[in-house]
């Protein structure tokens, strides 16, 4: 390495350094890329923010891609990183979900913080979104409660500025036609469902009807009576041949999916409650420790059955779509539904791992695939001569088995070496409390 940059790689039986070059000894050890999450909000927990980027740096995970916040917390983040990238994960923000009028994240509740902006027509859309590209947004992300004029209007405009558009398809359209108009990925799978089943006429005509919100519902309400309405009953209804034409539009359109699979997986099955996953809370603020146990001490222990099929069918539409050739990248929605920042993407990868993708495949999908997506290939997301240093030492082979992503010896962020040592450090509350 030179300051940030691979410059080769060699066999280091044969290379002959001077005494001036610092060498580390990384023998038996594994070599990766640094990690991506594609899927976080800083913005969602303000007790949180400022310990984030520790966290995720701690687990090997040197770029992440915020998927929704307010844009100058965002933007205060990511200036900072830019200004201490070796000591900071690269940050791609795309600011607020742009929403509808009843906008679902509006601060209503610490449930629903203000993430979102309200757009109440086209027009005030238009000036929201040249708004937040004036701050230098890296993509945009669109959100449900969106009209199809509205949504169509955000895709144009992602277009002209030449930035990805992501999102969850509103509730007004189908799949197809938002991947058509220019929705360059999806978060969550969300709302294919309802593209995709037997019954899409019917649950079309009463979802039309519902978002008129005759009764003056505040967004998150409508949107969540929306889904408990349809959801299942669209996914219990299948069509394999409507879910082969959707799929078809997808891998036409290079629409890229963002699964999390972990986030579902934890609410299905409540792996929150078990004693060895708390015992990890230990790295995380004090105060959220003690706010998430006392909720997690209130929930319930009976099984979600609900949350379980919903888990399932994700699951086999990643293996579906895998098959077909559609592109994913690995995020979480940390800190949601009590994902740790940095740990939550090993968590994925393995839950990832269920769906028949290679150990190979996984590791692009939180490594190649994230930086070209933004078209950074060609300095980021291989070990390559000319890229940027955000490496992995390994202790074990992800190869062999994708968990052993979390078996980390040492970070390279931007050149800079970051010790096992220097690791931990990273995650005593003590000093991420400064």
């Amino acid at each position: 390495l030179n300051y940030n940059k691979i410059i080769g790689i060699y066999d280091a039986s044969i290379l002959d350094l001077s005494n001036n070059n610092l060498v580390y000894d990384a023998s038996g050890k594994y070599l990766i890329p640094g990690l991506w999450d594609s899927h976080v909000h800083y913005a969602y927990d303000e007790d949180f923010t400022d310990h984030m980027s520790n966290l995720f740096l701690a687990h090997g995970i040197t770029s992440v891609r915020d998927t929704g916040g307010e844009i100058k917390l965002l933007k205060g983040i990511k200036d900072e990183a830019l200004k201490d990238p070796k000591n900071n994960p690269r940050i791609m923000i795309s600011g607020p979900l742009i929403d509808g009028k009843f906008n679902v994240y509006d601060g209503n509740s610490p449930k629903f913080p203000p993430l979102s902006i309200q757009t109440s027509n086209t027009q005030h859309l238009i000036e929201q979104v040249n708004a937040l590209i004036e701050q230098d947004v890296d993509f945009l992300k669109a959100y449900e409660m969106l009209t199809p004029l509205q949504f169509e209007t955000l895709a144009n405009i992602a277009k002209e500025n030449n930035l990805k558009l992501t999102g969850h398809v509103p509730l007004s359209m189908d799949v197809s036609t938002a991947s058509d108009l220019g929705l360059n990925s999806m978060e969550h799978f969300r709302n294919l469902e309802l593209s995709t089943s037997l019954n899409f006429e019917e649950l079309w005509v009463e979802r039309t009807s519902l978002l008129k919100n005759k009764l003056n519902l505040i967004g998150s309400s409508l949107r969540r009576s929306i889904h408990q309405k349809q959801r299942m009953k669209a996914i219990y209804a299948t069509d394999s041949t409507k879910l082969k034409a959707v799929v078809a539009v997808l891998k036409k359109n290079n629409t890229w999916q963002i699964p999390t699979l972990a986030l579902y997986q934890n609410y299905a099955r409540r792996n929150y409650q078990s004693p060895s996953y708390l015992e990890k809370f230990k790295v995380i603020p004090e105060v959220i420790e003690t706010r998430w146990r006392e909720k997690i001490k209130q929930s319930s222990t009976d099984p979600n059955i609900e949350m379980e099929n919903y888990t399932d069918w994700s699951k086999s539409i990643m293996e579906y779509m895998h098959k077909e050739g559609i592109q994913f990248m690995a995020g979480t929605d940390t800190p949601i539904g009590y994902l740790i920042p940095g740990l939550s993407l090993h968590q994925e990868l393995v839950f990832m791992s269920n769906s028949n993708l290679s150990n190979l495949e996984l590791l692009k999908a939180a490594t190649y695939n994230p930086a070209k997506y933004f078209n950074l290939q060609d300095s980021l997301g291989r070990i390559l001569p000319g890229h940027i240093a955000d490496l992995i030492i390994l202790d074990q082979n992800p190869l062999e088995e994708i968990k052993n992503t979390e078996y980390i010896y040492a970070v390279i962020k931007d050149g800079n070496y970051m010790s096992r040592n220097h690791l931990d450090s990273l995650m005593q509350r003590e000093n991420s409390s400064n």
